[in-house]
């Protein structure tokens, strides 16, 4: 499985717009100078994720992007749907049926266990991502980024923040 760059890029502007206060937008110029991604491909992330209701935009000179709900309250599945679209990794296209040996006009009665085995994987995932909430995110980068760095990026985020 190989996601997209912007899947990545949505989840830690996600992250970023959860330390805005109430009433405030970070502007896409202002996330891709924080995250060091080109704006263009950035805009086209941030327009899936408020697409998918996940932020609210504004526009004019303090517009920008905010979270359109509280960080507990976003789950990395949502914001990799948004990107992605909630299709699953693994498209079984019946390969079996292209066996010599396998019988002319003979229909399988269920997917082969190969598919099964993928579809179980592909779940077990989306739970995983659908069970992470940005805030849980935020919880763990206070346990583990030091005080300073945290708050020289919240005071840089708050000097370009509409």
């Amino acid at each position: 499985m190989n996601l997209k760059s912007q899947v990545e890029w949505a989840l830690h502007c996600c992250v970023a717009l959860a330390g805005l206060p109430p009433g405030r937008y970070l502007s896409t110029k202002a996330l891709a100078e924080l995250h060091g991604v080109p704006k263009e491909y950035l805009s086209k992330a941030l327009q899936a994720v408020s697409q998918a209701g996940l932020v609210e935009t504004t526009l004019g000179p303090s517009g920008g992007y905010r979270l359109a709900r509280a960080p507990a309250d976003i789950s990395f599945l949502d914001i990799v749907e948004a990107v992605e679209g909630p299709a699953s990794t693994f498209a079984c296209k019946e390969i079996r049926t292209n066996n010599p040996c396998w019988p002319e006009g003979y229909k399988a009665e269920a997917p082969c266990i190969i598919a099964r085995l993928m579809w179980r994987a592909d779940e077990a995932w989306r739970n995983s991502l659908r069970e992470t909430r940005i805030s849980d995110v935020l919880d763990t980068l206070t346990a583990e980024v030091s005080p300073a760095l945290l708050q020289r990026t919240q005071e840089w985020v708050l000097r370009r923040a509409g």
